[in-house]
């Protein structure tokens, strides 16, 4: 299927790897090809986003860029962006495959054809040039980004903030990869339950998340933010499980966690029924083929005719993703970070026919533009007053290693 997809200059693939992360999501689901399609950067979007999917029921995929925030809360972002995804986009799909163990469905004018066509697609993938020789560099040397991490704390101290999700660049330049065979090497060493490969013409995001940013279903809506994070020792059960119970009991975790929990549950008050929004789960542990996250999970009943753009008014960007407050560490992050965060630590997703919605938190994830031969990928943390600088900056090349590895760079 990703083989058959390569004829098309707009596509998403959604999957969730097997994975069954409560309330279930599509196990795979593909849209190709454009029949409508809404794109929007700058100021004024909320109403026209509103139009846009307040249309016939219809199938549709795209993404909401981290700098919406400048229109949702009167901020800047001045920063250069390399890659060039609009701040938000949406495209009514010609084609929508929805796949499960047992059944594929087909949605398009000739479903047999398009069965057809897959069936008799080659199962090796196209020799795309690629550029085995990448070198990447980063935007922060060490002491900068130690220098950096203890001026935020300075933030915290004079109370500016509580915690903030500080990130850096790693970035190759006159790049030549195959997308594909990249998302196929990323979903191997790292599947996910919110991994994807999005495609709009020259520009690629290609994503391992294993966060849901926020899910509608009928007049229920909820979050789940993940804060809290530990390696795993695969060879070791008893070490696996200790560190399991480790980051469970681990009280800066703890503490990040129910920030963000609390962060959720005040955005999904703004549009939920009086009283109705809850913690279903604080600080569950699941496990991923390469570190035990810590996961909460907060639920609402949503007010009678709230909108899609009602929704994201209230709830973007997500929490896990910024800090609390949330207005003043987007103020922060502007003024610390070099790099405009685009469309990482935003969200892509889908909106079904019946006005159903889920949409995952774009992070571990490869940005390409293929015009431009530009590679990116950010890696950051959550940093408190408790923070250690050290720490955080281990954390960070650790998180940068894993998707080197997946570059085939050093």
């Amino acid at each position: 299927m990703l083989n058959w997809l390569q004829q098309f200059d707009t596509f998403s693939f959604l999957d969730n790897h097997q994975y069954q992360i409560e309330p279930h999501t599509q196990e795979c689901l593909i849209a190709a090809g454009v029949k409508e399609r809404f794109d929007h950067s700058g100021k004024g979007f909320l109403h026209t986003l509103h139009e846009f999917t307040s249309q016939s029921k219809r199938w549709l995929f795209g993404h909401l860029g981290y700098d919406l925030k400048n229109d949702l809360e009167h901020l800047s972002s001045s920063h250069p962006d390399h890659i060039g995804f609009a701040d938000l986009s949406f495209f009514e799909p010609q084609i929508v495959l929805r796949l499960n163990e047992t059944t594929l469905t087909i949605e398009a004018e000739d479903p047999a054809g398009i069965y057809l066509d897959i069936q008799n697609t080659a199962d090796i993938f196209s020799s795309a040039d690629i550029n085995s020789s990448l070198t990447v560099q980063q935007k922060f040397s060490r002491d900068e980004y130690l220098s950096v991490i203890r001026k935020l704390q300075q933030h915290i101290l004079r109370g500016d903030c509580y915690e903030i999700n500080f990130c850096q660049e790693f970035f190759a330049e006159n790049a030549q990869i195959d997308p594909f065979r990249i998302y196929q090497k990323l979903s191997s060493i790292s599947p996910n339950p919110f991994s994807g490969i999005y495609r709009q013409k020259d520009k690629w995001l290609l994503c391992a998340s294993p966060e849901r940013f926020i899910k509608k279903e009928g007049q229920k809506i909820l979050s789940q933010p993940i804060k809290g994070t530990a390696k795993r020792a695969l060879s070791d059960q008893a070490t696996d499980d200790q560190l399991k119970n480790d980051l469970y009991l681990n009280p800066k975790d703890r503490s990040e966690n129910v920030m963000v929990v609390d962060l959720v549950r005040n955005d999904l008050a703004k549009v939920c029924e009086e009283g109705s929004v809850k913690v279903d789960e604080l600080y569950g542990i699941y496990s991923f083929p390469q570190v035990h996250q810590m996961i909460s999970t907060i639920s609402g009943v949503l007010k009678q005719d709230t909108s899609f753009a009602d929704i994201i008014a209230a709830t973007f960007p997500m929490g896990s993703m910024t800090g609390a407050p949330k207005k003043r560490v987007m103020q922060l992050i502007e003024q610390y970070e070099k790099t405009k965060r685009g469309i990482f630590s935003g969200a892509i997703g889908y909106i079904s026919p019946d006005g159903d919605f889920d949409f995952n938190v774009v992070i571990r994830s490869i940005l390409y533009n293929s015009s431009s031969r530009y590679v990116s990928f950010l890696a950051g943390s959550a940093i408190t007053f408790y923070a250690d600088a050290e720490d955080e900056w281990e954390e960070c090349m650790l998180k940068a290693s894993a998707i080197k590895q997946v570059l085939d760079v050093e």
